[in-house]
């Protein structure tokens, strides 16, 4: 990988050169060009299925013209990163100092992991500087209109967006499945859910960012969700919806890890703190009356794990595995299993273990995860013995530990723990588990109390519309207790 210092001096302005869209018969293509000179050109491409040119032709040229821009302005990330240009110079349009502030902010937390994973100081306030190049700013504007009604719900395949589904079947609102290059499981589960015609978009990477990785540029995580974020406004506007529904839990908001005094966190763009800045910002300068959040902010992932248990027929459906996907080329598969080997399984596994039958568990991911000697230093990390949580979509520390703590008392009750479990109960679980004293986590004095009060929490810090909430609110009366043992 070439030293980023170098790439830097050798490509010191990266170009947001243009954007165009057309809409033929019912897609609506949207074309960007990105310049790195000397001698890089990047052309992304989006498809949006199923428009209506008559819905099409009520949105004024501006606002559109504004959402798709500002969708340019955040596919940049994925570009810029493979150089880390010093200057970001944007020729379309002007924005205020405010939009760039935003969109310096969104870089610093949104790519902590890219930065702590290639040794760079991404967070200096010199290290990007955004500039625009157009004298005097266009009349883009906001989309100000009252949408018809509605909610957008997102699906990518794993279980969250199912009991996102299933709870807010119960609003008598029109439903849209949306989902972007969709996956097998992602086609799955909106078929379960009964989704006729969900809207699907193409994003479709240029190959020269592939090439450019395979060739040794700097390469990472960059924040996806930030993306949805700028696409589901375009999409709501599109597709006359009032709300944007995410599935993002309260688990998201815990960090991994600290990098040069800052918290990394990998699910930055899931968290509640990025919700409420977008949410901001989208009102102001994207859809005045279109909102977003996230349904299910308020539970625990461990809550939602018992929740799902109650809907079988995803069983088959759904799958959360990201390592499965990943290619030698860096794209995704339509169609993968399990890994059965990465952090994000093994936690999944545990958070389900306890609501799910044993042979059912098998059936889902093809094994006993908690009989793999090899996964031993991934639960150590998930349960906070080792300092630094896995840069994945994974719980809190403290859910990971009730996770296995619940998984250990289902599996003691049968009298049959596996390898896993028994080392949880050996170096983790105190001979006398009934005093509630933790080994080596001395802050989790009483595990009964915990579990308990974990299981049966409500998270107060949502955005989640008073006319939705009460569904969720329901669901976690009905669930109240958290045994089955």
């Amino acid at each position: 990988m070439e030293n980023v210092n170098t790439l830097r001096k050798k490509y010191p302005t990266f170009i947001y050169k243009g954007y165009s869209y057309k809409i033929s018969q019912d897609c609506l293509e949207i074309f960007f060009i990105f310049e790195v000179p000397p001698d890089i050109t990047f052309r992304p491409k989006i498809i949006i299925k199923g428009v209506s040119p008559y819905r099409f032709r009520k949105i004024k040229k501006e606002v559109l013209d504004n959402l798709i821009f500002h969708l340019g302005l955040i596919e940049c990330l994925s570009y810029w990163k493979a150089t880390c240009s010093p200057r970001l110079e944007i020729q379309t349009e002007k924005i205020t100092r405010n939009q760039i502030l935003w969109f310096k902010d969104l870089l610093v937390h949104g790519m902590g992991q890219f930065f702590y994973e290639n040794k760079i100081r991404g967070h200096k306030p010199d290290f990007l500087r955004v500039i625009c190049t157009k004298s005097k700013k266009r009349s883009l504007a906001p989309f100000a209109k009252k949408p018809k009604g509605g909610i957008l719900i997102p699906v990518g395949g794993g279980k969250d967006s199912a009991v996102t589904l299933e709870l807010l079947k119960q609003a008598d609102m029109d439903i849209d499945c949306f989902s972007l290059n969709p996956t097998k499981n992602a086609n799955e589960i909106m078929k379960v859910f009964g989704c006729k015609r969900p809207i699907i978009v193409e994003r479709k990477i240029d190959e020269k960012l592939l090439e450019l990785n395979r060739r040794g540029f700097l390469n990472g995580h960059t924040p996806f969700s930030a993306y949805l974020a700028f696409l589901t406004v375009l999409m709501a506007v599109l597709f006359d919806k009032k709300f944007i529904t995410l599935s993002n839990e309260r688990s998201s908001n815990e960090g991994s890890l600290k990098y040069l005094g800052k918290e990394i966190n990998h699910q930055y763009s899931k968290s509640f703190e990025f919700e409420k800045k977008f949410s901001k910002y989208s009102q102001r300068y994207l859809a005045k009356n279109i909102k977003y959040f996230s349904f299910l902010r308020p539970l625990y992932e461990l809550q939602v794990a018992k929740i799902f248990s109650r809907y079988e027929k995803y069983f088959t459906a759904f799958m959360s595995c990201n390592e499965a996907y990943k290619t030698a080329s860096g794209t995704k598969t339509p169609t993968a299993a399990w890994c059965t080997r990465c952090s994000k399984c093994l936690f999944v596994f545990a958070i389900l273990y306890p609501f799910i039958d044993k042979r059912t568990m098998i059936k889902i991911f093809g094994k006993n995860l908690f009989e793999d000697k090899e996964l031993l230093n991934l639960m150590k990390k998930l349960i906070g013995i080792k300092r630094n949580k896995p840069l994945e979509c994974v719980g809190t520390r403290k859910e990971s530990l009730v996770a296995f703590y619940l998984s250990w008392k289902k599996a003691n009750r049968v009298g049959n723990s596996p390898f896993l479990l028994s080392y949880f109960e050996e170096k983790v679980i105190p001979w006398k588990i009934r005093k509630g004293f933790i080994k080596g986590l001395s802050q989790y004095v009483k595990m009964e109390k915990e579990t308990k009060e974990l299981m049966t929490s409500w998270n107060k810090k949502h955005d989640v519309p008073k006319e939705l909430v009460k569904y969720l609110e329901k669901k976690l009366i009905l669930d109240k207790s958290y045994g089955l043992f």
